[in-house]
């Protein structure tokens, strides 16, 4: 077990504060990168959240970071990145403004987030704006700590890959927040390419997946997973070889390798074969979690199938819903 395994023993030692800022993670989370931050981390190369949102993960990490005995708040920084915006493809909610919605003239919660992460600014550097004009193609510098919760497209994810995970040595934490996507499955199969290389800390902490680099990972390998460099058939072995590490999350509420099977599905599906999509999902209907949290992924996936399908008219649609399918 590496070190970052031996965390799960300290969630019960964590008491966060009562009135942390808004955030979509979880207390298991939260409480996660603060013992991240508190118990592993040094600060001496790059400390990366992608994705900071209201600047609840971003709170619990600094909070670790600013009683490590061995993080120096005046030469250590937590790089934060987040358009800090709402808007069309931020993916952001207006609950990460202080009033709960967007003021009328105004996107940007920039100014709440740093009202929220006022204890920690001296060691924090925010990035605000686009991923790819905010971070820097030039810089090479190893990454400590990578906190992924952005790659919410393959476009974003490209950028992740290109510019933060090709500086992972050995000794890099990283934590993918989306694990539990099914629609995010860029995630799931650049995971299983790493597999070699890695260290998986434990069961997911709810819908994120910690891992830690233990060997030097080859530079084509790194640039296979950037260029997204895999037939359908080689993601698909590469999300099999996840679920033969991972089942369900550590509170035993997520059944992970069902929802790695619907995301074969998505790569299947993003790839324009729908029929191929639909074999692999429709199985998946009958899981409890799945059909209770995924609805509207079975439904998009079998609106696809129907469309291409030669039997996908208006007509067999409706025959299909009449008998239940």
């Amino acid at each position: 077990m590496t070190k970052l395994g031996r965390l799960y023993s300290l969630f019960d030692t964590v008491t966060l504060p009562e009135n942390l800022p808004y955030t979509q993670c979880s207390a298991w989370e939260l409480q996660f990168l603060y013992l991240v931050g508190r118990h592993h981390l040094t600060g001496r190369d790059r400390i990366v959240e992608l994705g900071s949102g209201g600047g609840g993960s971003t709170y619990a990490l600094a909070l670790g970071l600013s009683e490590s005995p061995v993080f120096d708040q005046k030469s250590g920084r937590l790089h934060a990145y987040d358009f800090f915006r709402v808007g069309k493809g931020t993916f952001a909610s207006e609950k990460f403004f202080d009033s709960g919605h967007r003021p009328a003239d105004d996107n940007s919660f920039l100014d709440d987030f740093k009202g929220r992460l006022e204890p920690f600014l001296p060691f924090l550097e925010i990035h605000a704006g686009d991923l790819w004009q905010t971070s820097d193609p030039e810089d090479t510098s190893p990454v400590e700590f990578l906190h992924i919760d952005i790659a919410k497209t393959a476009r974003v994810f490209r950028c992740v890959s290109e510019r933060f995970l090709t500086r992972m040595r050995p000794g890099t934490v990283v934590l993918h927040q989306d694990f539990a996507g099914p629609r995010l499955p860029w995630l799931h199969h650049s995971t299983g390419a790493l597999l070699p290389y890695i260290e998986i800390a434990g069961p997911p902490i709810r819908s994120t997946l910690a891992f830690e680099v233990t060997k030097p990972i080859p530079s084509d390998v790194l640039a296979r997973i950037t260029e997204d460099d895999y037939t359908v058939d080689e993601k698909l072995a590469l999300i099999s070889a996840v679920q033969e590490r991972i089942d369900r999350d550590h509170t035993g509420g997520i059944p992970f390798k069902s929802v790695l099977e619907l995301s074969k599905a998505y790569v299947a599906h993003y790839d324009g074969q729908h029929r191929r999509a639909w074999s692999i999902a429709k199985p998946l209907t009958s899981d409890e979690y799945l059909s209770r949290t995924r609805a509207d992924h079975f439904e998009q996936l079998r609106k696809a199938y129907e469309k291409e399908s030669p039997g996908g008219s208006k007509l067999t649609r409706l025959l299909h819903r009449a008998v239940g399918r």
